[in-house]
């Protein structure tokens, strides 16, 4: 009975342990959760305003609330962060060991955003110590693994300053005229200040004194509005250093003195030694904590030394076992020897054609994107000329040939736009967008743009929207659009005197989470049942008598298929030869039916009255510049040619112009350099880049260098004159109830 008793005083001991611990949890689970964010956010204002000590403290209380949490990942933000400010603080020692506590962590943790601000701070101390080049390799992988906007803005700062320290000096001025107007919801005030302190040390290094105390100026300016004090104290010793070069030492004197006094009130050794005891004893007490872990981890191995009798006995039963198997170990070893370096040779070959395949996908796509963009000059001058020549009162004979002429140019532009959409695609140049839009007006855009190609056949859109949707969802509407463009339009080209469907329902919403049903049903032709498979491939038709009869370049379907999968959904298809086709797929969206405004705002066009204008058309190309000034004229527009975009900078220097219309691609000076030029005169012209943009194009280095819109070559004419009006006039905004 005794003995009994000693066997279940441990288990009634055990059960109260419990007992209390569910009732502390209950407790604390009651209890006010403090947000760790706000802790985050805390430390980089006070890091922000060189208070590095209260950083310092509002990163511990979040690393160890995380702690306590078991949350990794925001560990992880944690120790990033106290590398960052021990590297501000130039205590390399720190910052290397809380980079090599979160290299630990980051073994066991799938977190690519916490990985890319690793490596961010790894190409920082690269920089420190010298290894330029390995910098800039180190900052390309961190912007490869996050797309993290705040982030990127920080790489884009460490980028400017390596260039400027290797004197790749335009690429510097790029990146720091890209800060100077940033959108950062975090820190714009700081990144824009430290942009234009970036540009007044590059107009030092290019003894462009005038300009070094222009930006430094601003510099001064936004950081003594924010209380950025570091940066307040570098911008008075770059206006004191620039004036005493310029010969003005009565300005530079007053820089010199805010200067001492800057040093003598706030970065005083007080401050320095309060900051490095707050350091070290933060350091102290989480090497302390380590310290203690280790600790009871041998406590806990020595609980269990009791247990090494038992453990004895049953090793030496286990060697019994291990010297019996011990031979036949040895043959499946000399086996899977021989099997390894079979693999290993296997492994060789496949590498190699893997290497191969690749090389080729990357010929195919460097081919198929350099001649799509060289089509687009030509093909600018036939749809042009075509636009012109019927303006002009043509015969009804030369009518018809004219719209045969427009139809074909239309058709090949398609083509052009279509390969260039599969070649981004395989290339992974196309990232998912998540900015918020109504599904009903993306369905019935897509509706309204289809009336034109059903005329003719006396088929029917109907649109069947579940009411239960929420009206405002975030996504990517532009790719959305696009899936079911290519869905109706295939449906449609399949479907004479029928009727094509367009389905959405709601089919769950659970908190912000909404998966919707879409559906594009016909009543067309039908695919047989052997063809299903292969649909979705490139330039697939079915047949050839189909190609012939029904025409198309069977990349809408391939389209589809990879637009899905990049929004992380899947096409699917039922169909039987001659009983119509259903083409379906489920999306889940972030719903914000939270917001309190429904009103929804949307540009409408507007026809604009531009009789009178008068633009600069920068372009290389004789023919487009005969094609572009004529279409002008057509609105009785004047205009000028520049010829490259030396001649742009000079002419808009001395004539006066409402717009310019700038080519990007040219001999020479880029569009793009041309209009960072003309930014630094003239911030207020409208400058819309009108190219021939192909796959290796970035829109946002158009926007970045200083452009206001873009128009791609070969356009509509009805896009090209709304572009113009709605860049010098402004766009008109309506209000509805949505």
């Amino acid at each position: 009975m005794i003995g009994f008793l000693s066997h279940i005083r441990p288990l009634v001991l055990l059960l109260a342990s419990l007992t209390c611990q569910l009732a502390l949890f209950s407790q604390e689970d009651s209890a006010p959760k403090i947000n760790v964010e706000t802790y985050l956010t805390d430390a980089r204002v006070f890091r922000n305003h060189d208070k590095l000590d209260l950083a310092l403290e509002a990163l511990k209380k979040a690393s160890d609330l995380a702690e306590k949490n078991e949350d990794a990942k925001t560990l992880i933000d944690c120790y990033n962060q106290f590398a960052l400010l021990y590297l501000e603080m130039d205590k390399q020692d720190n910052t290397q060991f809380f980079w090599d506590r979160t290299n630990v962590l980051l073994k066991d943790v799938e977190y690519p955003y916490g990985t890319a601000v690793h490596k961010y701070i790894e190409a920082l101390l690269l920089f420190r110590s010298g290894k330029n080049f390995q910098a800039i390799y180190m900052l390309n992988e961190a912007k490869q693994l996050n797309n993290d906007r705040n982030l990127l803005n920080l790489i884009s700062l460490a980028e400017a300053n390596i260039y400027l320290k290797i004197e790749k000096y335009d690429s510097a001025e790029k990146n720091f005229n890209s800060l100077v107007v940033n959108s950062d919801i975090y820190e714009k005030d700081y990144l824009t200040t430290k942009a234009y302190l970036g540009l007044a040390n590059l107009a030092k290094k290019n003894d462009n004194l005038e300009e070094g105390i222009k930006n430094a100026s601003e510099a001064l300016k936004l950081a003594t509005l924010n209380g950025f004090y570091k940066q307040v104290l570098e911008a008075n010793e770059i206006l004191s250093s620039d004036y005493e070069k310029m010969g003005l030492y009565d300005s530079s004197l007053v820089y010199n003195k805010r200067l001492l006094h800057l040093k003598d009130s706030i970065f005083t050794i007080e401050k320095l030694k309060v900051e490095g005891k707050t350091a070290d004893n933060i350091q102290f007490n989480i090497m302390s904590d380590q310290l203690k872990k280790q600790d009871q981890k041998i406590d806990e191995l020595n609980e269990s030394a009791n247990r090494s009798e038992i453990t004895a006995i049953l090793m030496s039963t286990f060697m019994m076992i291990i010297s019996l198997l011990a031979i036949s170990l040895y043959r499946n070893n000399q086996i899977k020897l021989k099997t390894n370096d079979l693999l290993l040779t296997k492994n060789n070959e496949l590498q190699a054609a893997r290497d191969a395949a690749v090389q080729a996908m990357e010929t195919k796509i460097t081919f198929l994107s350099t001649v799509s963009h060289e089509l687009r000059t030509p093909l600018y001058a036939v749809t042009g000329l075509t636009h012109l020549l019927m303006e002009e009162n043509p015969s009804e004979n030369q009518k018809e040939h004219l719209k045969a002429l427009k139809f074909s140019g239309d058709y090949l532009l398609n083509f052009i736009n279509d390969i260039l959409q599969i070649n981004k695609i395989d290339a992974n140049k196309l990232e998912p967008s998540n900015v918020e839009f109504n599904l009903k007006k993306v369905l019935m855009d897509v509706k309204d743009s289809m009336k034109q190609s059903i005329k003719s056949d006396n088929t029917k859109i109907v649109l069947d929207y579940d009411k239960e949707i929420p009206v405002h969802l975030l996504g990517d509407p532009l790719k959305l659009s696009q899936v079911f463009m290519n869905l109706v339009g295939n449906a449609l080209k399949f479907t004479k005197q029928g009727e094509v469907t367009l389905i959405a329902k709601l089919k769950r919403l659970e908190d912000n989470d909404a998966t919707i049903y879409c559906e594009v049903r016909d009543t067309g032709i039908g695919i047989p049942k052997d063809q299903h498979e292969n649909v979705f491939d490139s330039f697939h038709q079915g047949s050839v008598q189909i190609n012939r009869e029904y025409g198309g370049t069977g990349l809408g379907l391939t389209i589809v298929k990879s637009l899905l999968a990049l929004l992380g959904s899947e096409i699917h298809l039922e169909s039987e030869s001659g009983k119509g086709s259903s083409f379906f797929f489920e999306i889940n969206l972030k719903s914000k039916d939270e917001l309190l405004d429904d009103i929804t705002f949307q540009i409408t066009e507007q026809e604009h009255t531009l009789s009178g204008l008068h633009l600069l058309i920068v372009e290389d190309n004789r023919i487009n510049q005969v094609i572009t000034k004529k279409m002008l004229a057509k609105k009785e527009i004047t205009s000028d040619i520049a010829n490259n975009g030396t001649e742009a900078i000079e002419m808009t220097k001395k004539n006066k112009y409402d717009a310019i219309l700038m080519d990007i691609h040219m001999p020479g000076i880029s569009g793009e350099e041309a209009t960072i030029e003309i930014r630094k005169f003239d911030k207020e012209i409208p400058i819309i880049a009108l190219t021939a943009i192909s796959m290796d194009d970035s829109l946002e280095s158009f926007y970045a260098a200083g452009c206001n819109d873009v128009v791609t070559k070969p356009f509509k004419p009805e896009v090209f004159y709304q572009k113009i009006g709605e860049n010098i006039f402004g766009p008109k905004v309506t209000g509805q109830a949505s």
